[in-house]
């Protein structure tokens, strides 16, 4: 083993088995930091033949924390965050513990971007696994729609490559199919020609909710598919173009990415200034890797996180009506509501191509509860629940996998969707033992 191997008597195990989420508090058996892929081989080769459950580490952000698992072999891939960048091919190859971060800036370099989720601290792997909603999806597709190929340690140790022309099924089951099937080691994806963007945040009245909500619904419906914008509810964080006695104070959000041309950005931002007086804003061109990273200072590590999530096909009166109601309840400034747009480019993908099982959805909605002091976790957790108990009757049956909780695997099937059997068909031919069941699990389909 070439990286660390943290046992639970040594120094190092208390950090090594915390995760993002300080909600979770697991003791794995040990934590392999992993340098390379024969590391995670021998990792995943151990844990097998000892009966023991890998949990996957790329990133760590995983809601439930399944970076760290009781009585696990944790496979942390944090010491392996490489990004190549082939400008002239347009594509990246990024290992399996880098993070949206790192990808973004080796590409923007070279004037080129591909989808990846509001946060640049997430980890490349684990939102691609599950979809990998962000700023670009609706021009240039979801991040698993981007992903040309990638190097998997399956449960038996062996290493594949798994592509349209290798492992074809492999391949198609980790595009959207979660952590079930093996370790990540590389991803390679198809870039697009997009350097400065012309984004930002604008803030409006909550009395004004409503109304942007209904707004959204339609404009987006038709919008250029260049426009990646979604509403929001948040808490007004203390900064500067937040006019001082606001700070604290909730209010219904625009969070818009323009593609296109940086001359056309004013123009293509108008119906959001003319829907509603803006209260304060902070918009203009930007590098995409800026507006990527713009959100990360309210979500450090460290935070309590319960999040709740739906699909949405049509974002009716009586769902705009039901988030008017819960919505200003936010428990924190670090709290959030998200209704993300994955039409356009989401919607050409045919719905059997990938395992994102949800070609259908027109939006993906999160509740997304975080907050600092666990004292708060009894009344927070009863927010969260109480406004996805309210939307949920105008919601589908599922939600977007990267979005869900602990207490999510009820929803499984639901939330994998469409191609359900078809992923217990491949969990079965590669992971019979179910030695990757830290995550929204899929049984192995028994014959």
């Amino acid at each position: 083993m070439r990286g660390e191997v943290i046992e639970p008597a040594d120094d190092g195990y208390e950090e090594a088995r915390h995760v993002y989420n300080a909600m979770i508090d697991k003791r794995p058996a040990v934590v392999v930091r992993a340098v390379n892929a024969g590391d995670v081989m021998a990792a995943v080769s151990f844990a097998r033949e000892n009966g023991l459950p890998v949990a996957i580490r790329g990133g760590g952000h995983s809601v439930p924390g399944f970076g760290t698992w009781d009585d696990a072999v944790v496979v942390d891939l944090m010491r392996m965050r490489g990004v190549r960048v082939d400008p002239a091919a347009k594509r990246a190859r990024a290992e399996g513990g880098a993070v949206w971060g790192d990808l973004n800036a080796a590409a923007n370099a070279f004037g080129l971007a591909t989808t990846g989720g509001i946060i640049s601290t997430t980890g490349v792997a684990g939102l691609t696994l599950g979809g990998g909603i962000g700023y670009l999806a609706r021009g240039c597709g979801l991040s698993c729609d981007n992903l040309v190929s990638a190097d998997v340690v399956t449960s038996d140790g062996r290493f594949l490559t798994a592509s349209e022309r290798e492992n074809e099924d492999l391949f198609w089951a980790i595009r959207g199919g979660g952590g079930n099937f093996g370790v990540l080691t590389s991803l390679e994806f198809k870039l697009h020609p997009i350097k400065d963007i012309y984004g930002g945040v604008m803030f409006y009245e909550l009395k004004e909710a409503a109304n942007v909500l209904r707004f959204f619904r339609d404009y987006i419906a038709t919008a250029d598919e260049r426009m990646g914008a979604f509403p929001a509810f948040q808490i007004a964080p203390p900064l500067p173009f937040i006019p001082a006695d606001r700070h604290g104070e909730p209010f219904v959000a625009m969070v818009a990415c323009w593609a296109g041309p940086l001359d056309e950005g004013e123009k293509a931002f108008k119906p959001f200034h003319d829907l509603a007086p803006v209260v304060a804003e902070m918009v203009g061109p930007m590098p995409y890797p800026a507006l990527n990273s713009a959100f990360d200072g309210l979500v450090p590590a460290g935070l309590q996180h319960y999040w709740k999530a739906n699909f949405v096909r049509e974002l009716t009166d009586a769902a705009i009506a039901a988030h008017v109601e819960h919505a200003p309840g936010l428990p924190a400034v670090n709290s959030t509501v998200h209704i993300y747009p994955i039409n356009g480019a989401c919607h050409k993908v045919g719905a059997n191509d990938t395992a994102f099982g949800h070609r259908d959805a027109t939006f993906a909605t999160v509740i997304a509860g975080m907050w600092p002091d666990p004292a708060q976790n009894p009344s927070a957790i009863k927010w969260v629940r109480g406004y996805s108990d309210a939307t949920a009757p105008h919601s589908d049956a599922g939600g977007y996998i990267n979005f869900m909780s602990d207490d999510d695997q009820g929803r499984v099937e639901a939330n994998y969707g469409a191609g359900y059997e078809r992923l217990a068909d491949v969990k079965q031919k590669y992971d019979p033992e179910n030695v990757f069941r830290a995550n929204q699990n899929i049984a192995p389909k028994r014959a």
